[in-house]
């Protein structure tokens, strides 16, 4: 091959690397602060009951302190539709879940959303698409995310494929792993991909969202899997602190061993 051909060859792989580089980075959505550089949110996780359990009266106190904080977004952590997720695009429980339930004028804002395990047990490729955002614009979901919100960088993350007994011991429950098998790769991928976009972070606070536990006192414990593969990224990249569902409680945990 003459020199001008084999320079050509190597040019057009080093685009092909980048793009796959492009491909794999996790996406990245940017949500301006306030003009005075301030930032307000509101949280919630396991909440999608159509009404029942007491979502209702907590929507509507969501609300009024929404508007008391004049919020940004919202943050949801997970289980955003019980007990098996959503069943389709066209699944009636989105709007019974979420679009009639929230509908205070203050929480008409971004939710930015990750899946959890119950989310999982239903179609999870259904809360990703953009059928869903058509109905609401609100709902703004995928695996794993990132959203610039200048003053903080805030690292969604996908932990449903992180437990192995969901893999291993599904005790009768049907998980989608479409996107998601093999699981080691994938855990892998998003491992490498988290560390570098968290190096690359310059914000002043970088924060973690996901569903299941790190550490907790309340039912489901430890999730040892992401104490021993998630945590020490978080560690090294000095996130400040991490926020999570699944254990329908409220805790606050802190550690002196970073």
């Amino acid at each position: 091959m003459a020199k001008g051909g084999a320079a050509m060859a190597l040019a057009l792989l080093a685009a092909a690397a980048a793009l796959l580089c492009a491909v794999a980075a996790l996406p990245r959505l940017e949500h301006p602060a306030k003009t005075d550089g301030s930032l307000s949110l509101l949280v919630v996780g396991d909440w999608g009951r159509k009404g029942m359990y007491n979502q209702s009266r907590v929507a509507e106190q969501m609300g009024r302190v929404g508007e008391e904080l004049d919020i940004d977004f919202v943050v949801s952590t997970g289980d955003n539709f019980y007990e098996t997720g959503l069943t389709g695009v066209d699944d009636h429980a989105f709007e019974q879940s979420f679009t009639d339930i929230y509908t205070a004028k203050s929480l008409q804002k971004p939710w930015y959303l990750v899946l959890g395990n119950h989310d999982y047990k239903g179609n999870a490729l259904a809360q990703f698409s953009p059928v869903l955002r058509k109905i609401d614009s609100r709902f703004i979901c995928m695996r794993s995310f990132i959203v610039n919100a200048e003053i903080a960088d805030f690292f969604f993350i996908d932990t449903t494929p992180f437990q192995l007994k969901y893999w291993t011991h599904p005790k009768g429950n049907h998980y989608d792993w479409r996107g998601v098998a093999p699981r080691e790769k994938y855990i892998t991928n998003l491992l490498k991909d988290l560390d570098e976009a968290m190096k690359k972070s310059t914000a002043k606070w970088k924060i973690a969202v996901g569903h299941h536990t790190m550490r907790s006192v309340s039912h489901h414990g430890d999730t040892k899997e992401l104490l021993q593969l998630l945590l020490p990224i978080l560690k090294i990249n000095g996130v400040d602190f991490y926020i999570n569902g699944h254990d329908h409680c409220l805790e606050h945990i802190s550690s002196r061993d970073r």
